[in-house]
């Protein structure tokens, strides 16, 4: 009888909520995982894809630890010299 009193407490309210969690757990998981495979952070993935922080984790991975793989890193360029002449063959 317990079993069915469990089943009393999920109101269509609460129905609502539980499946509007689940759809934005779902969302932000989808996306992090997509960012970390295709940035190949597989510890970030594995991360991601074992434990289940209602969209949490995924949020921060995304706003923090993420790779932008747009911006190129700053290289300080030096000038290069000018080229020698040749010097030209006698005959």
């Amino acid at each position: 009888m317990i079993e069915q009193d469990a089943f009393m407490l999920l109101t269509p309210e609460l129905l609502v909520l539980l499946i509007a969690i689940m759809i934005w757990s779902a969302v932000w998981k989808a996306i992090a995982l997509w960012k970390s495979a295709r940035n190949k952070q597989v510890a970030w993935f594995v991360v991601l894809c074992i434990f289940n922080t209602i969209g949490l984790l995924e949020i921060l991975y995304l706003g923090l630890w993420q790779r932008d793989r747009n911006v190129k890193p700053v290289v300080a360029v030096k000038e290069e010299a000018k080229p020698a002449k040749k010097a030209k063959k006698k005959k």
